[in-house]
């Protein structure tokens, strides 16, 4: 099974699927032809799944980055007889530039090797196993490479080195003198395709130079924060972008499945979908971390994935595939041991059945965010977001499976209140846009409703805190969005009283965050959340506590890794990341955080004339 530290993985990006690159410089997570295509590359989740290694003999010493303003991952290699760089990328298109970033990507993976000083001895290992390990492909030496064939995948290994073929296993060896290089790219196609022929040495070096130009041009079009942890937030901006499907602007919650919750537990779930509320927040993260001017396709997108839904007066379904599925049915693959053992593996993801009311709070919140960048809305996507707002309005006094997909009893989360009221909220200050002025008066009178309701039912004197659900005492992290979304002010003592109670009960020894501590129907305990960590630090800047709010965020961001990535949890031991990797979440709070602390500091230096709002601040 799969040991390693999670951590010790760099993600690649096309903007269309995703690889994950350990340190010793083996790809060990890689799916095509999109991020919730089947994997050909999965030794993350057994030792037997699949790999594609390249790395100097013996026990090289071993640093890494990005590329400068890039998701190209350089690996260097030092040996006691020279270095050798290696540089990885999954290309995209032939000169995508800036908005058309990822529009061409023909699935290709790239690796480059440069001997940069001294001799060094490299070992090739390449393992191809299709359809999450089930199939082991026949293998066939080609001239410049050699072919797997086996299922509906195609897969063709341009190589400069001329490798041994051993079952269905592809093994070399280069030794290599400075100044000299190697290039290797991974095509796909599927059975009935044209298959692809190798490339020469000068097209990969010619391929893999296009794709850092053209991540460096996405980056400096679109990235102008200047505030503090700058370089964090501009990676994360680019983490989030790589989380990001082109053709449709779909957004993943993460490029993994099965990654667990709690090792050796069954909290093991697909995260390779897009899920409105996720989607919504990263768009919003984009707003602070990379000016989103895509923003009209996300909703482009979700208009027409949700088109007939809501029209329907059914609910609008919290998760889609990336090109628009529905179906997301879940399935178990046992042959698969998972990480550290974590069994069960699984494909697909059950959740998209649920109920989960707070979804149209997050799209509404993120369409008046965006609105600049949105421009005229089309009549199909105005239609859509009057239809979410009417929804919330409609269905805020009915139970539902809350933020966190509880696999319980549908109960009256706060949260799934709090966020009706978003939608209606934002829905009235978008009226205009929206073509809905006809609604105003009813969105308001309904958003106070659930303001009232909230304010009665919501806060436990038992308790001295709001609470994950009505007439209960349970605390949950989702509470401290009633300051984010502007409900109520970070000097509100209740919320203060919140937010106290988020940091005293609701942490682990070292000050990071659970999401919640009560019964969800579920064995085995998780981890403690990072987005949830990173909310308590923006909450504590709303509410002015601007050094409790910097320590609370540099707790969590502890935490990143040496390329810069964070995954969904942290160990109950606080030893290491856990949880589906890198987490689109995690990106999230520390964007928003730093955002937050930063216009708090900036309110400590020029007290503002009136009431600040999360919800209309603009961008420095």
């Amino acid at each position: 099974m799969s040991t390693l530290p999670l951590a010790e993985y760099a993600m690649l990006s096309d903007c269309r699927s995703a690889a994950l690159v350990s340190r010793g410089g083996s790809v060990d997570w890689l799916c095509f032809p999109r991020f919730d295509g089947p994997s050909v590359l999965a030794r993350l989740l057994d030792e037997d799944a699949g790999h594609f290694s390249i790395r100097p003999a013996g026990d090289p010493g071993v640093t890494r980055r990005y590329l400068d303003q890039t998701m190209a991952l350089e690996t260097t290699f030092g040996t006691p007889t020279g270095t050798a760089v290696v540089v990885d990328a999954l290309a995209v298109g032939r000169n995508d530039r800036g908005h058309d970033l990822g529009a061409g990507s023909p699935g290709v993976l790239l690796r480059m090797v440069t001997c940069q000083e001294g001799t060094v001895e490299l070992e090739v290992e390449y393992a191809p196993r299709p359809e999450y390990g089930l199939i082991h492909p026949i293998l066939t030496l080609v001239e410049g490479g050699v072919t797997a064939r086996g299922g509906a995948d195609v897969l063709v290994l341009s190589s400069p080195v001329e490798l041994a073929v051993l079952g269905a296993t592809a093994r070399g060896r280069l030794t290599m003198t400075a100044g000299e290089t190697a290039g290797f790219a991974l095509q796909h196609a599927r059975m009935g395709e044209a298959q692809p022929r190798p490339w020469r040495q000068e097209e990969i070096a010619g391929r893999l130079e296009d794709t850092v130009e053209g991540w460096r041009s996405w980056s400096a079009m679109h990235q102008s924060y200047e505030g503090p942890w700058r370089e964090l937030v501009h990676h994360s901006g680019r983490v989030l972008q790589a989380l990001t499907f082109e053709p449709t602007g779909a957004i993943v919650a993460a490029p993994t499945t099965s990654l667990p919750e709690s090792v050796g537990g069954e909290r093991n779930w697909d995260y390779r979908y897009t899920w409105v509320r996720d989607a919504s927040l990263t768009m919003e993260a984009l707003w602070v971390a990379a000016c989103p001017d895509e923003a009209n396709k996300f909703f482009a997108f979700l208009a027409g994935a949700a088109a007939s839904q809501l029209r329907r007066g059914t609910d609008l379904q919290i998760m889609f595939g990336v090109g628009g599925e529905h179906d997301l049915t879940e399935r178990e693959l046992p042959h698969l041991r998972g990480w550290r053992g974590s069994r069960p593996v699984r494909v697909g993801n059950g959740a998209w059945t649920q109920r989960q009311l707070d979804v149209y709070g997050e799209l509404l919140g993120a369409a008046q965010r965006l609105v600049d960048q949105l421009g005229r809305l089309d009549p199909a996507t105005r239609s859509f977001l009057v239809a979410a707002a009417d929804t919330a309005g409609q269905r805020w006094t009915e139970k539902d499976q809350g933020i966190w997909e509880i696999r319980g009893q549908p109960r009256h989360f706060l949260y799934s209140k709090l966020m009706c009221w978003v939608a209606l909220d934002r829905a009235i200050a978008l009226a205009g846009h929206l073509g809905a002025r006809d609604r105003v008066e009813g969105w308001t009178a309904t958003r106070d409703q659930i303001r009232s309701t909230i304010l009665e039912n919501g806060w436990s004197e038992a308790a001295g805190t709001y609470t994950q659900a009505f007439g209960g005492q349970d605390l949950d992290a989702s509470n401290l969005m009633l300051v984010i979304t502007g409900f109520l002010p970070g000097d509100d003592p209740r919320m203060r009283a919140t937010v106290d109670a988020t940091a005293d009960r609701l942490t682990d020894e070292r000050g990071l965050v659970y999401r919640y501590r009560a019964a969800d129907g579920l064995e085995g305990e998780e981890g403690t959340f990072l987005l949830c960590t990173f909310w308590l630090a923006q909450a504590q800047a709303l509410a002015g506590e601007v050094e409790r709010a910097k320590a609370t965020f540099e707790r969590a961001i502890g935490y990143v890794n040496d390329v810069g990535l964070l995954a969904e949890e942290v160990d109950a031991r606080g030893a290491e990341m856990i949880g589906n990797y890198p987490q689109a979440f995690s990106h999230i709070g520390l964007v928003n955080a730093a955002w937050a602390i930063t216009e708090a500091e900036r309110r400590q230096l020029e007290p503002p004339s009136g009431p600040w709002s999360s919800s209309t601040t603009s961008k420095a």
